[in-house]
């Protein structure tokens, strides 16, 4: 017999690269993440990971093993669905987990139309990072997670997960109020392409990226004054008129700042790609059907938001 959960702890070895790195994803102790491996390689009876300088290194058996394991973890899933599915209780946890504006203009309001039409499920957010929201459904501590597809993201084909398109977020020009542009019903994003920016540093969220790409294919690079990360300093500086930004729908900005914001239209429109991501096999458990359906009715109750995707489940 093999102990599915030191199957799991292989699995997070794998994808964090170090026991250090697994134990802490897992909350577990690193000297109990090694003791679960060195217990799996008995059960399997093959070594699963070597030395390797001050750490290890998975051994080709481990890599198969965690091959099947992928798969053997999706039909674990459907059973529970199954499982679920014939109780169709309507009490239960439904843990929901996403970056910082989608917790504002998603899961938010998607728990609370939880709350309102089943009184006996209990919702759970937490806000995280795409690449920990990962992280999250793969130790089962998150049913559904809602992620920004990005360089931390697995790849749209991974086994172990069901990645759902839930709405292509538009973006707006921020400037400050009086601007030439704040008045405009809407605008292209060439037509800023004269002006101050203020945008994140490189490397501190996705967002410095994406704004770059959008700008150049509106034909120029922006002249960036100023930088910042957090939507109230950026709102601020340019609140004050030492630039302009661009921000996606769904970020919300503090009640008094002098900002406008401007919707962007034409060719590139810049949007912003958020799935809806389950563990592989678990989209039939009737509690993460009703957290996705909840997130696609915010979605159709706010156009204004973007393109979401048609039906799905």
């Amino acid at each position: 017999m093999i102990d599915l959960r030191r199957l799991q702890v292989l699995r997070a070895v794998h994808r964090h690269g170090t026991v250090t790195a697994a134990a802490e994803a897992l909350h577990l102790t690193p000297s109990a993440v090694s003791h679960h491996l060195r217990e799996l390689a008995r059960e399997v009876r093959v070594p699963l990971a070597e030395p390797q300088g001050r750490g290890i290194r998975l051994t080709a058996a481990a890599y198969l093993l965690v091959e099947h394991a992928d798969a053997l973890f999706a039909r674990w899933e459907e059973t529970r669905s199954a499982l679920e599915s014939y109780r169709e209780g309507e009490a239960g946890l439904l843990r929901m987990c996403g970056f910082a504006s989608a917790v504002v203009g998603l899961l938010a309001p998607a728990a609370a139309r939880l709350r309102d039409e089943h009184p006996g499920l209990t919702v759970r957010v937490s806000e995280c990072g795409t690449a920990i929201g990962f992280d999250l459904l793969m130790s089962t501590d998150a049913d559904i997670a809602i992620v920004d597809p990005n360089g931390d993201a697995p790849p749209p084909g991974d086994d172990r997960f069901e990645q759902h398109l839930l709405v292509e977020e538009r973006h707006d020009l921020l400037v400050p109020a009086g601007h030439p542009l704040a008045a405009r019903p809407a605008v292209r994003l060439a037509e800023a392409a004269g002006e101050d920016w203020v945008i994140p540093e490189r490397g501190t969220c996705d967002h410095h990226e994406r704004l770059l790409t959008y700008c150049a294919a509106a034909g120029f690079n922006p002249r960036v004054a100023h930088y910042a990360t957090e939507w109230p300093t950026i709102s601020a500086l340019v609140g004050h008129g030492l630039g302009i930004s661009m921000i996606p729908r769904m970020a919300e900005l503090a009640a008094g700042r002098a900002v406008v914001r401007v919707p962007l239209a034409g060719e590139p429109m810049p949007v912003r790609r958020v799935l809806a991501c389950v563990r592989r096999g678990s989209g039939a458990h009737p509690l993460v059907q009703r957290g996705l359906r909840a997130l696609r009715e915010v979605v159709a109750a706010a156009p204004a938001l973007g393109t979401p995707e048609p039906g799905g489940p």
